[in-house]
């Protein structure tokens, strides 16, 4: 699993973190997406949005200025918000 979270207050409007990772099944995708959902709700942080599914094989969660994306690999490499985001700073990469 390859999890990265970049710093985009320098190049983007609407949010100052990206947390990009992935998983490698839908179930795997799933328990990502329940775990931080789960972590954060007892912090009393809830998302503002949540878009897509396990099986689609990439999920959104939007905590406002943190947008966290997680990925099946395929889509991940296909979409490659590491390249688009590339001007943001890396924080934390963790392979």
């Amino acid at each position: 699993m390859d999890i990265v979270l970049l710093d985009t207050r320098g190049v983007c409007s609407f949010a100052d973190y990206f947390v990009i990772c992935s998983g490698d099944s839908e179930r795997q995708i799933k328990t990502i997406c329940d775990e931080i959902g789960q972590v954060l709700k007892k912090e009393g942080i809830l998302p503002y949005h949540r878009e897509g599914t396990a099986d689609s094989g990439w999920l959104l969660l939007d905590f406002g200025d943190v947008i966290v994306h997680i990925f099946a690999s395929f889509e991940r490499e296909y979409y490659q918000l590491d390249e688009l985001w590339s001007q943001a700073s890396p924080v934390v990469r963790i392979q």
